[in-house]
């Protein structure tokens, strides 16, 4: 079946005669393919007499062989479908697989955010992306890492084009107020000694689905750009800044990536609501701390808050 789906992933025409004699089966072989395709994946076939068979548009498959060419940073695991590669990651991890190396999937049918949000996770149109890191020294050196993160995929999508992008505390990306990105952490480990941090990232890269499918506003990289991203090219990227964000943060500490994250902060001095569970606390932003917890003016008031469980939105009458 994925030989067939490489066949069809230009998104031209091709012959039922054609595929059958690519694959070496009958024509009829071919077409049960393509239903579970259809089925399987959630792909829809386009089917014109005379002229063939081809999907809904162009993909952009992974190559495992390409992303781990020499000069890569660290191996990467390509998978056809998990259910999620943060959960791959800790397995791997459990199974003493020795860090860093990414696993990257095509599709996740548990796919989740912060806070336990669902993930939509169509099938080779975004970016599933875990990252296993092994973290010496104690809980200083996890100081503002998902913030460090967050500058890494954003110089990422900047690469791409998009000056719009911009990053919104503490893990997400927008661009227009859309999100295009976000970014979940989880720990592995004693955090006062030596631990593990899975780096899970996931960017709507050529997505298709229609808005009402996802239950808050989204875009994608193609919908940015007008043109078909090639997700290799964007893991390849990732990964170099990723590489030189995390090198940076190791040696310097965050303070010294602070200026720049504020800097591409898309909320900085908006009025925003900090949300806490049920509780919600209105305040200006100021900025983030050396720790990366977000600065607030709170009724002329500077406070700072962190903790994995807080979100921001912004204020009717920012």
């Amino acid at each position: 079946m994925l030989t067939l789906l490489k066949l069809l992933q230009d998104g031209h025409f091709h012959s039922g005669e054609a595929l059958g004699a690519a694959l070496g089966v009958s024509r009829s072989a071919v077409w049960k393919q393509l239903q579970h395709l259809e089925a399987e994946l959630n792909l829809p076939i386009y089917k014109v007499r005379g002229r063939g068979y081809r999907l809904q548009g162009p993909l952009s498959l992974l190559d495992c062989d390409a992303l781990n060419k020499e000069g890569s940073p660290w191996l990467h695991q390509v998978c056809d479908s998990l259910d999620s590669t943060n959960a791959e990651v800790m397995r791997r991890l459990a199974s003493g697989d020795a860090p860093p190396f990414a696993v990257i999937a095509e599709r996740q049918t548990e796919g989740r955010g912060r806070r336990g949000r669902r993930w939509v996770s169509p099938y080779a149109q975004n970016l599933y992306y875990s990252l296993a890191l092994r973290i010496d020294g104690g809980a200083r050196q996890l100081e503002g890492l998902s913030l460090v993160v967050g500058l890494a995929v954003l110089s990422t999508l900047r690469s791409f084009g998009l000056a719009a992008a911009g990053l919104k505390w503490p893990n997400d990306l927008l661009i227009n107020n859309r999100k295009i990105a976000g970014i979940l952490l989880e720990l592995v480990g004693d955090p006062a000694d030596i631990c593990h941090v899975v780096v899970g990232i996931g960017v709507n890269v050529n997505m298709q689905l229609s808005p009402e499918e996802i239950d808050q506003p989204w875009t994608s990289m193609q919908s940015e750009s007008g043109v078909l991203v090639d997700r290799n090219l964007l893991v390849a990227r990732l990964s170099a800044c990723l590489q030189d964000y995390l090198g940076r943060h190791q040696r310097e500490g965050f303070s010294a990536l602070r200026e720049e994250w504020e800097a591409g902060h898309l909320w900085q001095g908006r009025m925003v609501n900090l949300i806490a569970g049920v509780h919600q606390i209105q305040g200006r932003v100021i900025g983030i701390d050396a720790t990366g917890a977000v600065r607030l003016n709170v009724d002329g008031e500077e406070r700072a808050f962190s903790g994995g469980e807080l979100s921001l939105r912004l204020s009717d009458d920012s």
